[in-house]
């Protein structure tokens, strides 16, 4: 009698303990998604600029990357080079570079072009059709990317 005893209560505190779970998990807060406009997490791909009205295809657009980190830090590809840094959206969009590798990739590579509008630009976000547009002071030059899959973690 007294096993049954113990069995019932035992159960009863399951029971008890597993139906108060339920109600804390029914009443916490749903995890927010990220917005859709959201430019982190991303390995973009840059694809062409835009500068005095002439537009230019970058070749091998995997080669120019940058990807946005959600704690305003960033890293990215600049052809043959790698580079880090930091940005913000804060008042605009600024990109500050910090260290980088310095290989020379060929008389063909667009590294210190790329690396060079990535310091000055003053406005960014997505494009409205996936993509993401940088843009220099002004909109003088302006960079688009495709997005090339989620960034590795």
């Amino acid at each position: 009698m007294q096993s049954n005893f113990r069995f019932i209560t035992r159960s009863l505190i399951l029971v008890v303990s597993l139906s108060g779970l339920a109600l804390l998990v029914a009443c916490a807060p749903a995890a927010t998604p990220a917005p859709s406009n959201s430019i982190t997490g991303i390995v973009w791909q840059w694809t062409t600029v835009t500068d005095q009205g002439k537009t230019t295809t970058v070749p091998n657009p995997e080669n120019y990357t940058i990807i946005f980190n959600t704690d305003g830090t960033l890293n990215g590809k600049a052809d043959c080079n790698t580079f880090n840094g930091v940005y913000s959206q804060q008042n605009g969009f600024t990109i500050k570079l910090g260290a980088s590798t310095m290989a020379y990739c060929g008389d063909a590579s667009l590294d210190l072009q790329y690396t060079q509008l990535l310091s000055n630009v003053a406005a960014g976000g997505p494009d409205g059709a996936g993509g993401l547009a940088l843009e220099t002071a002004g909109g003088a030059q302006r960079m688009l990317f495709k997005n090339g899959g989620a960034a590795p973690k």
